[in-house]
């Protein structure tokens, strides 16, 4: 299964980052591709779905990783838990499938239906609890999608690092990873 992991933070070598290269060790580097969104430009969506014209092509890097998304059977989305949700850059490019959905070009719906999805949260002390409902919305994306939610985990960070020091997250990452 070739997997896609998407780092929605905004800094690299955080505790989103590190986490995920605990359940990354458990796969062979050849079976997953990286992007880290941070490092592409994607504008925020301009919402034509009740316009005339409708959406319109837009001159940045959505389409390019997109695309690399409809490659790959499975998705590992990985953010920090910002303000008790997903990180910006995860947001605008998942805001962005609207216009996917309306593409003449392929069937983003049907293409992305039947792949599997991961979610990789870090927060707080308390994100086990304060991270679930944007492990909800998560759910509520992959059911609209007809996608398997396959699995997930929310770990324990604040300082950089920080997460590699809680047993708890350290073992549901590698527990995630193996399966």
């Amino acid at each position: 299964m070739k997997l896609l992991t998407l780092y929605g933070s905004s800094r690299k070598n955080g505790n989103s980052e590190s986490l995920t290269k605990v359940l990354l060790q458990e796969l062979n580097k050849e079976d997953y591709h990286e992007i880290y969104l941070m490092d592409y430009h994607i504008k925020p969506i301009v919402d034509k779905r009740h316009s005339e014209e409708g959406f319109q092509p837009v001159e940045d890097d959505y389409e390019e990783i997109a695309r690399k998304m409809l490659n790959h059977q499975a998705v590992l989305f990985v953010t920090p838990l910002y303000w008790y949700g997903m990180s910006g850059h995860l947001k605008n490019f998942i805001d962005r499938w609207t216009g996917s959905l309306r593409s003449k070009e392929y069937d983003f719906k049907e293409i992305m239906k039947g792949k599997k999805m991961y979610v990789l949260i870090v927060g707080g002390p308390a994100s086990p609890l304060t991270g679930l409902p944007l492990v909800q919305q998560f759910q509520l994306i992959a059911q609209f999608l007809q996608i398997e939610f396959a699995g997930y985990v929310i770990g324990k960070g604040v300082k950089p690092k920080e997460v590699l020091e809680d047993e708890d997250s350290i073992l549901a990452a590698k527990q995630l990873g193996k399966k």
